[in-house]
């Protein structure tokens, strides 16, 4: 699975439905726009990209995406190829990243398929830590005098901006408005940290590692520190000292 994150309008989508064209011409025989290609045959092409609802069957835009969603599930085989865009935006950002983080486990653990998956979720980048066969891309911009430049290139590693704010302002969005969400977005990402926003407990994972949760919690850290200690032999100033210092840890 490649993980691909990046800003609105940086060409994520472009680059995922690319590839499953490519495939499917390369396949048929059929001439590719491309100097060489090195792929392998899949069995099927799944897809699950755009958002729009389906009113004549009574189905919701996030009805929809689950309903492409658990096709995938039930249908892919290791031999398919899945390109996936922007799953789980339909709901509650905490569903919808919880449903795409899952998503994602089960593809890789159960499906083993290849796949694509463009997001924003920027959350899901973590599972190259503790998933074999998961990398992260993302495509390249530059920053130059509060402008974004797209590069049009897909470079290993990952990001964690989307540059919405920027795009709102190429859509024409007033300036008053642009100015304002740049203020409260510097305010959220001040007080909203990695560790509160992605999943604390056990994320699934088929890499052996030492580390048992996605990202350790404080709690957990001080508990273990105080069944360790002998209280008979800490003096009043050291059990202080020890209070003070697990309520800051706690805080932070």
């Amino acid at each position: 699975m490649a993980i691909l994150t990046g800003p609105n309008m940086a060409g994520k989508s472009t680059y995922i439905r690319q590839i499953a064209l490519l495939t499917l011409l390369a396949q048929t025989g059929s001439y590719v726009p491309a100097a060489s290609m090195r792929f392998t045959p899949a069995d099927r092409i799944f897809a699950r990209i755009g958002a729009s609802d389906e009113l004549t069957r009574g189905q919701s835009t996030f009805m929809v995406e689950m309903t492409e969603a658990a096709n995938i599930l039930n249908n892919a085989s290791e031999a398919s190829l899945v390109i996936i865009d922007e799953l789980g935006r339909g709901t509650s950002t905490f569903d919808g990243l919880a449903l795409a983080w899952a998503i994602a486990e089960q593809l890789v653990v159960s499906v083993g398929c290849r796949t694509l998956f463009a997001t924003h979720y920027h959350e899901l980048t973590e599972l190259e830590k503790y998933m074999n066969g998961v990398v992260n891309y993302n495509v390249a911009v530059r920053e130059w005098q509060d402008e974004v430049v797209f590069l049009h290139r897909i470079v290993r590693g990952k990001t964690d901006r989307s540059y919405g704010v920027h795009v709102a302002k190429l859509a024409g969005v007033g300036p008053e408005v642009v100015a304002r969400s740049r203020e409260i977005l510097a305010e959220l990402e001040a007080n909203f940290s990695a560790t509160r926003r992605a999943p604390r407990r056990t994320a699934r994972r088929n890499r052996r590692d030492d580390q048992l949760l996605l990202f350790a919690d404080p709690a957990d850290e001080v508990i273990k520190e105080i069944r360790q200690l002998d209280p008979h032999k800490l003096t009043p100033i050291d059990a202080l000292q020890a209070i003070e210092k697990w309520r800051k840890r706690l805080e932070e």
